[in-house]
This record gives C-alpha cells, structure tokens and sequence, in this order.
C-alpha cells in the first residue's frame, strides 16, 4: 500500500504513512487521533474516512465502522468525486470483509466498474470480491472482460478456473467443460500457452471430458515442453492412460517412473478407506488378455524390474524391490497358485531393507496373502538373518521389524497369555537396552525404537481383554507413561494414553495428555475425535466447552478467510491450487463434526447456566432460539455431510469414537481377520452409522428447549393475550420436531412414546434401551413439555390440565439413574460402571427437565395487581403446582442417591493407592506385575552408560507415583460431578420452598 501513498483522495502521503504505522503497531487510539486530525482538513475523503472505520473496527466497535463506512460509501457515489482509487476501495472492502458484509464492498466495486469499465485495476478488485462471494459465473464474465480488454493469458485461465468451479459447484455445469476447452483451443492457436499449471489446467479439463487420446496428444507435443521436470511430464502420461489400459505405451512411462522413483499417481475419493481392507481394494479389474499373454508380459516387466535392481544398490529406493513382490502377486492373481516366488521376493526385499522402520508396512498388503507355513517360514527366515543379542541401530531394526510382522499377520492373537506377557515383557527389556543408542539424538528427534513400547503396551490391553485383569491395564499406561519420561514428544503415546485413561475413567490426566499434543489448525478437525466426544460426556464442562471453542474459531475463521488464500492462488497463477482452496472449504464447511460441534457448543452453554433461567433465555435468543441448527439439519443437508476425522491413528481396541472392543467380551474362536474386519466396517460405518443420527439429534435440542420452556408459560401465564394461537403454534412445532426426534433414535413418534410410557411404569426394561437411554430421558422430558402446551391429549388417557406426564418423567428419571448407580462399580478398580452417563443424564434430561419446572414456576407466580385474594383452592394452576412439586422432590431424592452414591466412591488416598497397586502384585507367577517392576529396576539402575540426559530424565520415575495421579483424576472426576449435583440440588430447595410459599 505504501506505493499508493498520496493517490487516494489526493491525501499526501507524508499525512496517511503515521497513520498506517500506527495501525501497522497495533496503537489503534493513537491511529485514531491521527485519523481525526485527517478528517478536520479532508472532511469529505472517502480514504480518510476509510481508514477512520478500519481503526474502528480493530478497535471492536463493529457498528460505528459500518456507519463510517456507508458514509465513505456514499461520497463514493456522490457526484463530487470524479476519480475512484484501488485503495480507498480496498481498504473500505477489508471493513465490509471483516464486518461480514462483502455484498457492500461488491457493489463499491460494481459501481466503480460502471463509471470506469475499461479500468484493469477495479475490475481485478470486483473479480476478487466475487470470488470472496463464491459468485462462480460472475467471475467468469469479469475474467473474461478483462481478456477482451487486455488480452492476457491469466485472465482467460482465472476464467476457465471460474468455469471449473461451476462444473464442480452447480448442476449441469459439466456442460461448460466445451466452452473452456473452446476457449483455451482458440488462446493456444493464435497465441499458444506459456505455464506449466495453464497446460496442466488444459489437459485437466481435456480428462474431464474423456478426451484422453487429445490429451496425449497435446502432451506429446511442442505444449510439452512447458514442463520442465520429466517426471511431472510422464505422471500427467500416465494419468491419460489408465483409462484404456494401454498396456504397451504405459510401460514405458511407468519404466521411467520407476526409474526415478516417483510415485504412481493415486485417485482421491476424500472417503475413509482402511489400510488393513485393503487388499480387497487392490485387486485389479479382471482382463480380457489371455493367461499366457499377461505372463508373457509379466515376465517382460520382471526383467525390467531386474536391471533397475542391478543398476541401483542404493538403502533408499525401494520402488524396484517392491515392484518385483507386486509383480509375483500378480501372477498368483493371475491363475498361478503356487507363491513360492512370492515368498522368495519378500524374504529378499527383507534381506535388504529390513533394517527400516518401514519394511513391515511397505509389504502388509502381501503379508495377508501368506497361508499359516508361510507365515512361520517367513518369520524364521527373519529371526535368523540378524544377532539379536547385539546393540546397534540395524539390529534393533530387524528387531522392531520382526515384531511389527508378527502384529500385522495377528500371530500375537493367538499366542497364550504367558507367552503374550513374555513378548511383551521382551519388548520393554529391548527398549531399555537400546537407549544408549539414541545418546546423542537431540530432544525433539525420535529415538530409536521408540515402536518397542507401542507394541508392549498393546499386548498388555490385549492381555486386560481376555483376562479382565486390570494390572495389565494399568501396565500397558505405565509403559507408555516411562516411554514419555524418556522422551516427552511421542505423539503415539499420547494419543493412547488419551484413550486409556478416558476408558480408565481419569479423564483429567486424558485431557492433560490431548493438551500437550498442541493440536492446532485443520488438525483440529481431524484429531480433535480423541478427546472430545469424552470430554462432552463428562462433569469437565469448562473445559470441553475450551475444546469446542477452540475448534469452532478455526473452522470459522477459515471459512471466512479462505477465499483471501483463493485470491492469493490466482494472483500468483497457481490455479490448481484455486480449485483444491474452493473444495477444501466446501469439504469442511459441509463437515459433520462441524454441524455437530456447533450444537454441542449450544448445549454446553446450557448445561453450564441451567441453573439461571435468564441466562438459558440469553443464550437461546443468542443462537435465534435454536432455529439455524435445526435447518441445518435437515435431509438435504445430512446427506451431503462429509467426514473428516482420522481415524487411523485410533488405537485398535477403538477404532471409532463410538465402538470399544474392550467393552465387550473376548471371543477365543475369532481370528484376526475376523477383527480386521469388524475394525474396517466399523470405520466405514462410521459416517452414516450413530454418529448422523446423534448430530441430527443434537441440533434439535435446543430447540426443543426452547418451545419446551416458552410453550408450559404460554399456557401457564395467566391472563397472556394471544395465548392460544402462540400455544398451538409452539406446540405443532414440538410435535413435528419430537417425531424428527424419535427417528433419530430408530422408532416412530407413536412407538417411542409407548417405549416412554413402558419405561415409566416397569413394563419394559431400562437395560433393553441402554446404548440411547439419556436420549430416551431427555425425550420424555420433552414430552412433558409438550403436553403441557398441546391443545389435544398429548399422551394417552390424560388431558393437558393432569399432572400424569409430571409423573412418567419422575418415575422414568428415577428409575433410569436407580439401575445406573445399582449396576455401577467402585470407579477405576472395577471398569464399566458407565460414569460418563451418570454425568449426562444428571447434565442433560434433569437440566432440561428442570427449566422447565423454573419456566413452569415464574409463569404461576403471582405479579402485582394479578395476585389473588383466595386461598389455594380459587387458584386454577393447583394441581400443576402440586404436580411440580412432587417433582422437585423427586429430582431432589434422585440427585440425593447420586451424590450418596458418589461420596461412596471416595476413599482416603492411600487406601485407594493401595487398592490398585495390588493389582501389580499378583501372587500368581504369570500374572501382571512384571513389567511395572521392570520399569522401576530400570529406572533406578540407570547410569551413564544410557545417556547423562536420559539418565537424568528417568530419576524421578516411579510407578506407584503414575497410579497415584491415577487416584487423584479419579476423585477430580467425582468432585466435579458433585459439585454439579449439589448446585441442582440447590436450585431444588429452592424451588421447593416457593412452592411450598405458593401452595399455602
């Protein structure tokens, strides 16, 4: 902007660079007394006044910039000003911008371009305001008038990008690929093409049309040469041949690519695919060659493979190695069942690369192909291949590598648990023997073996599922914990460990794991799955409500900012990058865990003031009284969701937020590929599975809240004006929303309500509705509600004026939390005792339930001049007030039987240290204890030898001192929820009091 100085307004530059300087250094009251000095001698400057509502809005007073603002833009459009600058209007349109009101800003530019049509620099202004729009045609006409003015090669291709965009973003765009084409074809005949994305762009849009033998062509020829790297020439080749299989002219690209060991380029779904099903997904489309032919071909591409092999020894480049594998499959795929040959090009590809930390995953899609011999050769050949005994860094590898074997074919599933603890036991010793190795590495680099304590800890939940003894849990954490005191930057550990601990019931130490692992930008769209889902089930409302917090700022932000990455993308000519900006915003704001946050974020905050009625009413109307969330959940929108969460850095026992193996028993007739399996469908399950149906039922609740609380003071309010009509109203939209409701959880409205009224009264069982039972609670909640304000029956065999609806939520909520706590355990010694759903139906049903009672209750409060003269009997809301006040003291004796039943749960420190740590010392030889021991004779006995710093780090290692915080994130976790039960239970006795006040 310096450059402009003195062009906006004929303001000298002298007079504007202090402000700007100002604004620069963040002294926004500075910039605004320099601002105001401007304005004394430029009073009618649309730049001065510009800039007056750029500082305003950095100073976080919104409304007065975009006073300023429409004041600057009516000078604009006054007839004194006789000459329009790119400045004055791009400083008005970052204001407009950041003011979320880019349609001002666009009309500033539209207006200019009137006056001025022939203006390059205001028509590249207007371009990027519709692009900040996503406004894809009028991009194309804007790009394309400035082509007709200029006549430069950019400007066509910005058009074709906005024509791409169209093709991508609107129906029956695909039509349009003709006229880029047309486009482009007419530019390269008279004037050619001179960059290398317009010819990548052009051969694009060529494939898109299926026009591969065009796209050859214009590769082949003199536009070939834009390419300056070989290996970008024949990826985009071979990308033009998949399609025909050209079997013959494919070889010679793919023989260079090998050659260079480039990468072969790979479709892109944007779908989860699971490695571990992916041998299914390999398999190649079935030929119309004949048998002999494709061998005859197979071989030639085997001798190919060969004397890239002979003619490059380097450690490096695998590409011809794993070729030659890949082509031995081939022939077992093509008839030949014997893979003998097969097995000799695995045991040779890990002769020579087995040493890397990447061998085992390079090969797992043909490990699975192995029959049970084959495994036990394989693993033979590699066990006797290397000295075991020796401490080096090749050594170590083939080590980790021989493990990693043995995990991928699932050899360890079916090994007995003695030798399953041996292994594991192996695993530690090995670590710890080969520290001294990693001496010398710096802080942040990983050390060696660092795979070694993955792989223990593993086995060690492997061992807690089949045996249920929680020792080895508690092991397979303080494996990690020690490898964590060596090195505090493992991500993997920590990812576990997150998990552990959420299953173990410490959630704080969970959370303190997740923090350290500093997850910012799009990870925390993909990552953040690992900690939120338990942090929105837990007493820890502050803190889930910092992690939504922090995830919906980045996603915000992004979306807001991302087209000035989309401007950026065309100003420097890099237009692939154009069209991968645009998808990616739309992948993420179509993103389901983004619709779902944001009613979580809604729902924290009502959990949080649910106590407050005023302040549930604030934040209500904050988010147009649940309405938006609604609409974005409606059919159309679910349906084109996308999912973005990555789910292979879950532990196995986890694969989704959703499924826990650990929770069920262990099968001893399954096989690991049965497991691999049921891994792979939960996975793909993922998107359309609970997940939908738990996004979709969230965005309802607030709503419902809403209607839940206005539609009972509605009816209730004495003398309200209009009543009737508001109440029918509320109450169709409750009707309509609950049914949306009950479908979500799998039943229609009709049958659901049956289920409510079975629950109720003991007809049905709570534990047959267990996975969804607070929905169910919250539900019934609802119900209540409804038939409070229903001007028909709402519930069979009552009518509006009976308290009965009072009664099947008392009696469903207590006997819902009654069977929780009577099936609950002593927390952390004995797991599954669910607290995570005590936590949400103390926070969610009862919080829900309970506005409605407040709502319920300042409705029947008697104002002023309304109150009356008579006695309880002359008052029409009695039995509603009885009602509710049989209600309140069930919520209150409920409450009272969790807070009893939580302050069981804490015991004196020690006695719960000790309660643990007798699950490390076993009697029975073979069970868990070993490896904690281990652990500790470790750390104790470190010297030198391994390391000053590494020595050092593992002094204050100590076992007992890991389960100890343990036990302190177990009563953090109780206190918590206490202190949310006594401060309903507060609002309660509260209540109870007014009514009884009311009643007499």
């Amino acid at each position: 902007m310096a450059s402009k100085f003195g062009l906006a307004g004929g303001i000298p530059e002298r007079r504007v660079r202090p402000i700007w300087d100002a604004v620069d250094s963040r002294q926004y009251k500075a910039a605004l007394k320099l601002c105001t000095g401007l304005l004394a001698k430029h009073p009618t400057s649309p730049y001065a006044l510009a800039l007056k509502a750029l500082i305003l809005e950095r100073m976080g007073k919104p409304d007065e910039a975009l006073s300023v603002s429409l004041n600057a833009k009516e000078l604009l459009y006054s007839d004194n000003i006789f000459h329009f600058d790119d400045l004055t209007l791009s400083t008005l349109q970052i204001v407009f911008q950041r003011l979320d009101r880019l349609d001002l800003a666009t009309s500033c530019y539209e207006y200019a371009c009137t006056k001025y049509p022939s203006n390059l620099e205001l028509m590249m202004g207007l371009f990027n305001c519709y692009v900040r729009e996503y406004s894809y045609v009028k991009q194309q006409q804007t790009a394309l008038k400035m082509y007709k003015t200029v006549g430069e090669e950019r400007f066509l291709l910005w058009a074709v990008c906005s024509i791409q965009l169209q093709v991508h973003f609107t129906s029956g765009g695909v039509k349009l690929l003709a006229l880029a084409e047309a486009l482009l074809k007419k530019h390269i005949n008279s004037h050619s093409l001179h960059e290398p994305e317009a010819l990548a762009f052009y051969i694009s849009i060529l494939e898109q049309q299926e026009k591969y033998d065009a796209a050859l062509e214009v590769l082949s020829g003199d536009l070939g040469s834009l390419l300056g790297r070989e290996e970008d020439k024949l990826r985009l080749q071979q990308v033009a041949m998949l399609p025909h299989q050209r079997y013959i002219r494919r070889s010679s690209s793919l023989g260079c690519l090998l050659e260079h060991d480039v990468n072969l380029p790979k479709p892109c779904t944007g779908e989860h695919t699971c490695p571990s099903c992916s041998v299914d997904l390999a398999l190649p489309n079935k030929t119309c060659l004949s048998q002999e032919l494709v061998e005859s071909r197979l071989t030639s591409a085997l001798s190919f493979v060969q004397r890239l092999q002979e003619n490059n020894l380097s450690d490096c480049v695998r590409g011809p190695h794993l070729a030659n594998i890949e082509i031995e499959r081939q022939r077992c795929l093509n008839g030949n069942p014997n893979n003998i040959k097969l097995m000799e090009a695995l045991v040779k590809y890990f002769h020579r690369f087995g040493h890397l930390s990447c061998s085992a995953s390079d090969v797992e899609i043909y490990l699975h192909m192995l029959s049970g011999n084959d495994m036990s050769e394989l693993l033979d050949e590699i066990s006797g291949s290397f000295d075991a005994s020796s401490v080096s860094v090749n050594t170590l590898g083939w080590t980790i590598t021989l493990f990693k074997i043995q995990e991928i074919l699932g050899t360890l599933f079916t090994k007995p648990t003695t030798e399953l603890q041996g292994i594991a036991k192996r695993m530690v010793d090995t670590f710890y023997k080969n520290l001294s190795l990693s001496n010398e590495l710096d802080l942040q680099e990983s050390m060696y073996g660092e795979e070694l304590l993955s792989m223990a800890s593993s086995i060690l939940v492997q061992l807690y599922w089949r045996t249920r003894n929680l020792g080895y849990l508690l092991e397979a954490i303080l494996v990690l914990e020690f490898g964590l005191t060596v090195r505090k930057y493992v991500w993997q550990y920590k990812i576990t460990l997150v998990h552990l601990y959420s299953y173990l019931g410490a959630l704080p130490l969970a959370h303190k794991w997740y923090i350290t692992l500093e997850v910012k930008n799009i990870l925390l769209e993909s990552v953040s799955h690992h900690i939120l889902p338990q942090m929105l089930n837990s007493p820890f409302l502050q803190h889930a409500a910092d992690l939504v917090k922090d995830y919906l700022k980045f996603m915000d932000d992004h979306l807001k900012e991302s087209a000035d990455l989309t401007c950026l993308a065309y100003r420097h000519r890099t237009y692939s990058k154009v069209i991968e900006f645009v998808q990616f915003r739309d992948r993420l704001q179509r993103s389901m865990q983004y619709l779902s946050v944001k009613s979580d974020s809604v729902m924290l905050h009502l959990k949080q003031k649910a106590d407050s009625l005023d302040e549930v009413e604030s934040i209500l109307e904050s988010v147009s009284h649940g309405t938006k969330l609604v609409e974005l959940s409606n059919d159309d929108s679910m349906k084109h969701l996308t999912f973005n969460e990555d789910l292979e850095a879950r532990p196995w026992w986890t694969p989704t937020s959703s499924v826990n193996f650990l929770s069920e028993p262990f099968d001893e007739g399954s096989t690991p590929s049965s497991y691999r399996a049921k891994m792979c469908k939960h996975k793909s399950n993922e998107k359309d599975g609970p997940k939908l149906k738990d996004a979709e039922r969230k965005s309802l609740v607030p709503r419902l809240v809403y209607l839940s609380m206005h539609g009972c003071t509605t009816f209730l309010r004495e003398g309200e004006s209009n009543g009737a009509s508001s109440n029918v109203n509320a109450a169709g939209e409750m009707k309509t929303l609950l049914e949306k409701y009950a479908r979500s959880i799998g039943y229609s409205f009709d049958d659901a309500l049956s289920i409510v009224l079975g629950m109720s009264s003991g007809k049905k069982s709570v534990k047959d509705f267990a996975p969804d039972i607070v929905s169910w609670m919250s539900f019934a909640a609802f119900i209540n509600a409804w038939n409070l304000c229903s001007t028909e029956p709402a519930i069979p065999g009552t009518d509006r004026s009976s308290p009965n609806s009072w009664k099947i939520v008392d009696n469903l909520f207590k006997t819902c939390i009654e069977e929780q706590l009577t099936d609950a355990s002593q927390m952390l010694t004995s797991l599954g005792n669910n607290i995570s759903l005590l936590v949400r139906m103390v926070t969610e049903p009862i919080s829900w339930h309970l506005l409605v009672i407040q709502s319920c209750m300042r409705a029947m409060t008697p104002q002023g001049k309304k109150k009356k003269k008579g006695g309880p009997l002359e008052r029409p809301n009695t039995p509603h007030l009885q009602a509710i006040q049989i209600s309140v003291n069930y919520m209150a004796n409920t409450l009272q039987s969790v807070q009893t039943w939580l302050s069981d749960q804490m015991r004196p420190e020690e006695q719960a240290l000790d309660a643990l740590l007798s699950y490390l010392q076993g009697t029975n030889a073979d069970g868990p204890g070993k490896i904690s021991c281990t652990l500790d004779e470790s750390a104790a006995a470190a010297s030198s030898e391994i390391g000053g710093r590494i020595a050092q780090s593992l002094e204050p290692w100590s076992s007992a001192g890991v389960v100890r915080r343990i036990v302190g994130a177990g009563d953090e976790t109780i206190a918590e929820l206490k202190k949310t039960c006594a401060q309903k239970l507060k609002l309660l006795k509260s209540a109870s009091a007014s009514l009884s006040s009311m009643l007499h």
